[in-house]
């Protein structure tokens, strides 16, 4: 179940929120775990029972944890790490492996292995890494164990934040998983519904219009793309994900401050980045957060030798790429960007400071050239489409596009480069936060959020074509 389907939006979302403003405070963390249960069952009931057993076994092995000392510590450490890291290595990239396996064996004269796929469980990257994380704040004393295992699995499996992330660390929720009442104000449950109109509106209104445009000419023999269009289909497909993915963020914020929580932020204007460091401090903030605490400071982090660092980084990100997919393509598009991080330590990172904002442009390009490793079907897919955009062929013929989606990649040029004019960022943050509204910005918020969810509910009632990109990370 995705926020922009007709379930969520007109039968799920309004039957939670009823009951949940209905209960009384003891017993909302009640409903809302139900509720999760409730909305990761209905895309994966088959494996629910193999979800809820791992975060009991998670559970009392971090009480275990907890209350012993020295060696004893650091093997209930171990077991958690091995038993989370294990689940995503079965389920994420045996068919990875074994398809390598097989094809090597194949080419050496051996005939091809046979094996039932296994299928992926959805959202298992995100709650792994969150698993994880309570995991480590616990052993590093960032935070004492929860008491309740039901306040642990609403942690877990709060649905906002289970399919897609942000990915919320244990120590940034602890608090408010008993106790909300500074969040819980009309306020903020205001801010929250704007925000959620904003990603709905993101994701409906532009990912959608440009991603059926990026799919029909990825979709194209390669052979009838000239390098003009296959550009357009790199640039089509580079908003598609951003307002796909970050629209889907924006949801999943504003959902979790209706209810009183308060999640961290995932995008901040990635695409207005002077270098390719700086875009992965505005991209995905939470996974960037993430790697860098629990892997790249553990590796060594800035405190060692420039070669080791420079191998260090790149490792990060190769292990980001395969952590969003377990295909070749993925590695590459994580080894690109671990290649420009180390060229930005080596000298491009001073270049960048000469062009000031012009090093915008070039950044851009970046990303775009790391976009279509991402989005295309194979390794070999994705050199063929990048010879094309530098082909310097020309157009013979083109598909027809419709005004609908210039107009809508103008607007997407216009909200992903806005926030390079002064003061533009500034204005973004107050207009998000929702602290002590006046009333004519309380009533501004409301017709805003009104008109916004109007148009997106016309729009996913008017057009089936409705995916969801990080769906099946």
């Amino acid at each position: 179940m995705v926020f922009s389907s007709t379930l969520f939006l007109f039968y799920f979302l309004p039957g939670f929120l009823l009951l949940y403003f209905l209960t009384p405070n003891k017993f909302k963390n009640t409903v809302a775990l139900i509720a999760s249960i409730a909305f990761y069952a209905w895309g994966g009931i088959n494996f629910l029972a193999l979800f809820v057993a791992s975060v009991v076994v998670n559970f009392f092995l971090i009480r275990l944890m907890d209350r012993a000392e020295g060696w004893q510590k650091r093997i209930y450490l171990t077991m958690s790490i091995v038993i989370n890291v294990a689940m995503l290595f079965y389920f994420k990239y045996a068919n990875f492996f074994l398809e390598n396996f097989s094809a090597v064996k194949t080419s050496l004269g051996g005939t091809a292995l046979t094996w039932e796929k296994v299928v992926l469980p959805i959202g298992i990257s995100f709650f792994t890494f969150e698993k994880l994380t309570y995991t480590i704040d616990v052993y590093r004393g960032v935070n004492k164990p929860l008491r309740s295992f039901w306040d642990f699995m609403l942690y877990i499996m709060l649905f906002p934040k289970m399919i897609a992330g942000p990915i919320v660390r244990f120590h940034e929720i602890a608090g408010q998983l008993t106790d909300r009442r500074a969040f819980d104000t009309v306020d903020h449950k205001l801010a929250g519904l704007f925000r959620f109109g904003i990603g709905l509106s993101k994701k409906v209104l532009i990912a959608n219009v440009l991603g059926q445009e990026a799919d029909r000419i990825f979709g194209l023999n390669l052979n009838d793309v000239s390098a003009p269009l296959a550009w357009l289909g790199a640039l089509a497909y580079t908003f598609q994900i951003y307002f796909d993915f970050s629209g889907y963020s924006d949801m999943a914020i504003g959902l979790a401050r209706i209810m009183g929580f308060q999640f961290p932020e995932n995008f901040n204007n990635p695409y207005v980045s002077r270098s390719i460091t700086e875009f992965w401090q505005r991209w995905h903030i939470t996974l960037g957060r993430w790697m860098r605490d629990y892997l790249y400071i553990p590796l060594g982090g800035n405190r060692v030798k420039p070669s080791r660092l420079y191998i260090n980084l790149w490792t990060v990100f190769i292990l980001s790429g395969f952590w969003h997919g377990a295909a070749w393509n993925f590695i590459a598009w994580g080894a690109f960007h671990g290649l420009f991080l180390v060229l930005d330590r080596l000298f491009l990172l001073r270049i960048s400071k000469r062009l000031g904002v012009l090093s915008i442009i070039p950044t851009f390009l970046v990303t775009v050239v790391g976009w279509v490793l991402f989005r295309a079907d194979s390794l070999s897919g994705a050199l063929a489409y990048l010879q094309r955009m530098f082909s310097g062929s020309s157009a013979t013929s083109s598909p027809y596009f419709s005004n609908e989606f210039w107009v809508t990649l103008g607007l997407a040029i216009l909200f992903a480069f806005m926030a390079a004019l002064p003061r533009v960022e500034r204005w973004e943050v107050n207009m998000l936060s929702g602290e002590k509204l006046s009333i004519p910005r309380a009533v501004g918020l409301t017709l805003a959020t009104t008109v916004l969810l109007v148009l997106s509910a016309g729009a996913i009632i008017g057009n089936s074509f409705n995916p969801f990109i990080y769906f099946r990370f």
